[in-house]
Order: structure tokens, then C-alpha cells, then sequence
């Protein structure tokens, strides 16, 4: 299901906030998600086609906004039979909700470079609010001299608060658990100013 960011990332709605534009990097980010089977071990996923704006407000970061958009269709569990069923109707629903989106909506402190972000996540036809625990970096210059910034964010949700359950038989026993954790490691560019045209 999500390790979304989710994919990582704060905040409160955008349009009225001043600060720089940043764009996330998905050759240097990942969104993935774990989730329990049949009580004994974890199966890890990710979703492989993901992007994402942030505002930052230099100064303060309680002071940003995020919105993030995942592609249901790149789920990857490296397992092509599961990611084909997670796809189906039984789970995600892919052809019906092909994205899952966040969207940030308040952003706290938590400790130094540390940020307790609530946003909306849109699931399988469903919205409900969620909150991240978020890990900032300081910014540092690219190779090409761009500016860059790191967040890693996790939380956790109830996959049936987002309707996502299947074979009522099985739902009885623990081939699958409720509970899914997600995971996301952010790498973020800051948008250059553009040049005045001559």
C-alpha cells in the first residue's frame, strides 16, 4: 500500500505562503511501504513513479506545504503475481484510483530537525488525515550547484480505514495485517530563479 510520500513532508496549504519552491527528485527518493503476512514476516513495496512540490519557508519550516502524487500503477513488491493482485479490484483498484495523493495541511516542530507534518492522504477513493514524523536535512549544493534538502517521514495507517480489504474468508484470519507502515526518503531541488528574458 503506501510508503508513500508518501514521501515525506509537511505542511499547510500553499497558496497563500511565501518561501521557495522545491521539486522532488525521484531518482534520489523512494516511497515505500511494509506490511505484515501472516503474522511472521513483513512484505516490503514501493511505488516507483511518484513526484511532488514543497514550499519552504527559509526561516522556518513550520511555515511550508506539500503536495505529493503517487502512480498506483508503479507498485512494486518484486513479486509481479501480488503486484498484479494489489492492482486489481480487490485492493487498490488501479484502473478506477490510479494515484494516491498528500497534501499537507499543518506542520509542528518536533525537536530539532525534527517536524510533526498532518496532511490529507487519498487512498482508494478515501481521504483521511494522517500525520508524519519528519526528519529534515540542512541544505547543501549539488554537483551542478543546485541546491538540495533531505527528508525522511514515516507513519501509519489502518488499510481498511481506506477500504482496501479483499476475500472476506481470509480477512478472518492474519494472512494480511491491518496495519501498514509507510516510508518515505525525500530528496528535494530547489527551483532556480529563472534568468529575465533579453
Amino acid at each position: 500500500m503506501n510508503k508513500l510520500l508518501f514521501a515525506a513532508l509537511a505542511l499547510a496549504p500553499g497558496a497563500a505562503l511565501a518561501g521557495s519552491s522545491w521539486n522532488i527528485d525521484p531518482a534520489h527518493s523512494s516511497a515505500g511501504f511494509a506490511v505484515r503476512h501472516l503474522v511472521i514476516s513483513q512484505v516490503r513495496g514501493e511505488f516507483r513513479k511518484f513526484s511532488g512540490t514543497l514550499t519552504l519557508d527559509d526561516a522556518d519550516l513550520t511555515k511550508a506545504a506539500v503536495e505529493a502524487t503517487l502512480d498506483v500503477g508503479s507498485i512494486d513488491t518484486r513479486d509481479a503475481g501480488r503486484d498484479g493482485h494489489l492492482k486489481s479490484p480487490d485492493f487498490f483498484d488501479a484502473a478506477k484510483f490510479p494515484t494516491i495523493t498528500f497534501k499537507s495541511t499543518k506542520v509542528a516542530k518536533a525537536g530539532k530537525d525534527k517536524l510533526k507534518v498532518t496532511g490529507d492522504l487519498t487512498l482508494h477513493g478515501v481521504t483521511k488525515p494522517v500525520m508524519l514524523e519528519v526528519s529534515a536535512s540542512p541544505e547543501i549544493k549539488g554537483m551542478m550547484g543546485e541546491t538540495r534538502r533531505g527528508f525522511s517521514a514515516t507513519t501509519k495507517i489502518n488499510r481498511k480505514d481506506f477500504g482496501l480489504t479483499w476475500n472476506k474468508i481470509l480477512e478472518a484470519g492474519p494472512a494480511v495485517g491491518d496495519e501498514v507502515t509507510i516510508s518515505l526518503d525525500i530528496e528535494a531541488v530547489k527551483d532556480q530563479p529563472k534568468a529575465p528574458a533579453k
